[in-house]
């Protein structure tokens, strides 16, 4: 019997976690075998349960939260991104043996708001302001000021931890980049972007509706009419969506590092039901 290579999403809690799916159709649709599960690692034995999956004769995982910094400590070597945002969402095995991290969240990112906002195609076009300065915000700051950016506005409810990204970036990017709290924000933003955990509670930053009137506006919580989504719409939004497109399309760069191929996202959007 062929053996089947095994990967897998590790998380707590993970049994609502749409990876198994996402992968299974990729896997259908690039002609792949492969077997894709859910493990729930206990909170204080994440490093236990990927050695367990990996001695197991695992080829790949997926991290989502809270592990994805306790991932960029484990694994051998991180990429760049996954060293600069001090987190991991996707460890490949090497065949010496050894594992990279890698993040591929800013990616999906970067790829789902080119599939939704035309403006975001090319280099340095949009003024985007970034909600939070937490791992998710990490995870997707260096990819925005290498890519649509050509000002960047990172807003925080502690001015300091934004001030503290705001100079890690700095030392990598020659873009604008700037620290707000969230009760000094003006508005003129083409792009906002929520990467606080608020959407985790389905509650939304406290902003002002003046600073995103006429934005497009996305929130890194998926699930589709998420609260910051409905607040952004009747506040004067110009569209907004959430964060669908984009766990897709970091599925995709993962696989693609797994199995050496990136699957086309549009079939797996439609059959979740992702708008365009």
């Amino acid at each position: 019997m062929a053996v089947v290579d095994r990967y897998a999403v590790v998380g707590n809690p993970v049994s609502h976690s749409l990876s198994p799916r996402i992968h299974e159709a990729f896997a259908r649709d690039t002609g792949q075998s492969l077997r894709y599960d859910r493990i729930e690692a206990p909170l204080d034995g994440f490093a236990e349960t990927v050695q367990q999956f990996f001695a197991a004769g695992g080829r790949g995982l997926n991290v989502t939260v809270p592990f994805k910094g306790d991932a960029a400590r484990w694994v051998d070597r991180r990429s760049d991104h996954a060293a600069f945002a001090k987190a991991v969402n996707t460890i490949v095995l090497e065949p010496d043996g050894s594992t990279t991290g890698h993040n591929t969240d800013g990616l999906g990112l970067m790829l789902d708001l080119e599939r939704l906002l035309p403006a975001a195609r090319g280099d340095g076009r949009l003024r985007v302001l970034l909600l939070g300065a937490g791992g998710a915000a990490r995870g997707v700051a260096r990819p925005l000021l290498e890519g649509l950016a050509r000002e960047l506005v990172i807003a925080n409810r502690t001015l300091a931890r934004a001030e503290e990204l705001v100079a890690n970036l700095d030392e990598i990017s020659d873009r604008p980049v700037t620290a707000v709290p969230f009760n000094k924000l003006d508005g003129g933003f083409d792009l906002v972007i929520n990467a606080t955990s608020a959407g985790l509670d389905d509650a939304v930053p406290t902003i002002e509706p003046a600073v995103i009137q006429g934005a497009f506006c996305y929130d890194m919580v998926y699930g589709g009419e998420t609260a910051f989504c409905r607040w952004s719409r009747e506040s004067g939004a110009s569209a907004a969506a959430d964060g669908l497109g984009m766990l897709v399309a970091q599925a995709a760069f993962a696989f693609k590092l797994w199995r050496g191929v990136r699957p086309d996202l549009e079939p797996v959007l439609s059959q979740l039901g992702a708008g365009s």
